[in-house]
């Protein structure tokens, strides 16, 4: 990031929320506040008369909530937003996902009221947010209002003998709420998804993309069998990897260190399923910051597996595909809108064992 200093709006209907995370980008370097806003009307008003970098934006607010003032901005005035999240219901984690269909390209969850260093603990998560926020792509066409594609597949009971494995972090949601319902109930792999995203929203991230397609999508399980044409989301706060035992291969989840600073990481994923699949595995990159799925994604190749990267067009942040195209090379870079045809074309080319 450059030495400049990035402008930021604040918009919460709390004061005290307002005052406490203004403290908190102060002491960010490179950030200074230039306004804050109790409700989405008085955002609409700042954002054309300021012109701010960037908004953070609360998502349950009296009068114009964060969402349709979310819808508006990117609509617009389109310029990247990041949500902030007191989601503890199923009802708010589901419109925190819809949050990142509108546009929002990153989210940090809140403190309870009652946590003890409550904001300071998620302090560097919001320093996080924002750099990833200042470098994201704002050009990308928003998400069309997604519809069901066909009807849902009768769910397969068979182990899956190949395996689609999907990395993504800022921005990722959104890409995956495009490319998983393109995938239709004919699909025969398993796709399994590590995507940086705390405990509590992945469930919801699972519920949605169901929803959207006709696959089954889950918040994976340990020990679950890996089942083809089927949807599994790594739970937040949990790594996932992919174990083979006599029946077939299993889900394994684990509490382990984090990997690139995030958990659930894409690498051990990567690495595990080329370890039980081997050339019958897919390996994409999705839009992220730093290098995770990059290691991963050469241990898909060195397996003889596919890989894909999203390219730096439709990539709300070019940075992990970037990383995974220049450590472990593709077969293909391609754009958000063609990514889930790119996958059935590959796991078809794949499917055998060998290209």
């Amino acid at each position: 990031m450059s030495s400049e200093r990035r402008t930021v709006l604040i918009v919460d209907d709390s004061q005290l929320v307002r005052e406490v995370v203004r403290e908190a980008i102060e002491r960010f370097p490179g950030f200074v506040v230039v306004g804050v806003a109790k409700d989405g009307e008085e955002a609409l008003r700042l954002v054309h008369a300021l012109q701010p970098d960037v908004v953070t934006m609360d998502i349950e607010m009296p009068g114009i909530d964060g969402l349709h003032a979310l819808g508006y901005i990117m609509s617009e005035t389109p310029r990247p937003v990041v949500m902030l999240s007191g989601a503890t219901t199923r009802g708010a984690v589901d419109l925190t996902i819809r949050a990142f269909e509108l546009g929002a390209v990153e989210f940090v969850r809140k403190p309870a009221p009652d946590a003890k260093d409550g904001w300071a603990e998620v302090a560097p998560r919001l320093h996080e947010a924002l750099r990833a926020a200042v470098v994201a792509n704002t050009g990308i066409p928003l998400l069309a209002s997604p519809v069901r594609r066909g009807v849902p597949r009768v769910a397969s009971l068979h182990r899956a003998d190949h395996a689609v494995v999907i990395a993504s972090s800022t921005g990722g949601p959104r890409a995956l709420a495009e490319i998983i319902p393109a995938l239709l109930g004919t699909l025969e792999a398993a796709v399994l998804i590590a995507q940086h995203m705390p405990p509590g929203f992945t469930a919801g991230l699972a519920r949605r993309l169901e929803q959207l397609g006709t696959l089954p999508v889950r918040e994976a399980q340990s020990g679950e069998p890996v089942l083809a044409g089927h949807v599994y989301v790594a739970p937040g706060g949990k790594h996932m990897e992919v174990i083979r035992d006599v029946a077939g291969p299993r889900v394994m989840l684990s509490q382990g260190p984090a990997v690139h600073g995030v958990r659930p990481a894409a690498d051990p994923l990567f690495i595990t399923a080329a370890a039980v699949f081997g050339a019958r595995t897919v390996g994409v990159v999705l839009t992220g910051m730093g290098r995770d799925g990059s290691a991963g994604l050469r241990a898909v190749r060195a397996a003889g597996g596919g890989a894909l990267v999203q390219d730096r067009a439709s990539s709300a942040v070019y940075g992990m595909p970037a990383q995974a195209l220049a450590l472990a090379g593709a077969d293909a870079e391609v754009s958000l809108s063609g990514m889930a045809d790119a996958i059935v074309r590959l796991v078809a080319r794949h499917a055998l064992g060998r290209e």
